[in-house]
């Protein structure tokens, strides 16, 4: 009897040991493997992507073999860990236990892996309305880091099922396309002209071909009219940038300094008005004045 309650206890001992060296053996993996991505970082043209993916596969394949192992030590529980360790029964357990969206998951992010539509610390668009730069991927999820700097957790089935706009793939240059109104009594040749001006000399305005700066080259800036709405003669322009986040930023600085040089040029930026006319009000002779156009 007393035999038995030391071989239980060594037992038990030796189950605790494994399920503690297999949680400290997936830290130490983990530290290390994330030393190798930061390193990596700093190395131009580095695919993130694969490191970050096998990093979390490799932490979950030491967590199944060393759970399985610590189960090998009980006896009432050999048969199930001889088959988690062998290569057809991780299958068999897996499709039994996990759920079929978990597959599908692990699945679609291995094909991703191997098919590349984005890599780590691309900016993507997915469902018009969700931008931001690919953070991480796990055997699970897709993190996105958005522009208000907030996480969004994509599981990986919906992201390989979803139609992703990528702006860095092959080439992260950006053409950024801004309309601007005038008013129909204001010169249009003139407005064009400073349009054109105001993007040949922004610094961070590039060739389109060569990725130089355009250092005042008006022949490369394109710019027309477009359409003729109810108030406004709209104007479009397109200029091009390194990146995504550039092009925002000198949109911003291009509208800022075409409005004080429209200010400065009598040309006018319209907005909607309109007139009033009351009902069964005698009209004034001022008011008859004033209605007039």
């Amino acid at each position: 009897m007393k035999t038995k309650v030391f071989g239980d206890l060594e037992t038990l001992i030796y189950f605790l040991s494994v399920l503690v060296l297999t949680f400290i053996v997936a830290t130490l993996v983990g530290r290390f493997l994330t030393r190798m991505v930061r390193r990596s970082m700093h190395k131009t043209g580095t695919d993130l992507t694969n490191y970050l993916f096998l990093k979390h596969f490799i932490i979950g394949i030491i967590y199944l073999v060393g759970i399985g192992w610590a189960f090998l030590m009980l006896p009432s529980f050999k048969t199930v860990a001889h088959t988690l360790l062998t290569g057809a029964g991780i299958v068999a357990i897996i499709a039994g236990l996990a759920s079929q969206q978990v597959l599908s998951n692990i699945t679609s992010g291995l094909f991703m892996v191997i098919f590349k539509p984005f890599r780590i610390n691309d900016r993507i668009t997915i469902r018009d309305t969700l931008t931001g730069n690919v953070e991480d991927m796990t055997l699970r999820h897709t993190v996105i880091r958005d522009l208000n700097n907030n996480r969004i957790i994509i599981p990986n089935s919906v992201m390989g099922n979803e139609i992703i706009v990528n702006t860095h793939i092959g080439d992260s240059k950006v053409c950024q396309k801004v309309d601007v109104g005038i008013g129909y009594g204001s010169n249009i040749d003139q407005a064009l002209t400073i349009i054109r001006e105001e993007v040949a000399a922004h610094p961070d305005a590039m060739h389109p071909d060569t990725g130089q700066s355009l250092n005042g080259d008006l022949s490369v800036v394109a710019s027309q009219v477009v359409s003729l709405d109810d108030s406004a003669v709209v104007l479009r322009f397109w200029v091009w940038a390194v990146d995504a986040p550039t092009a925002f930023r000198m949109q911003g600085d291009l509208l800022k300094r075409i409005k004080e040089r429209f200010d400065a040029s009598n040309i006018e930026i319209p907005f909607p008005q309109r007139t009033v006319w009351l009902a069964n009000v005698p009209q004034t002779k001022s008011s008859d004045k004033s209605a007039q156009p």
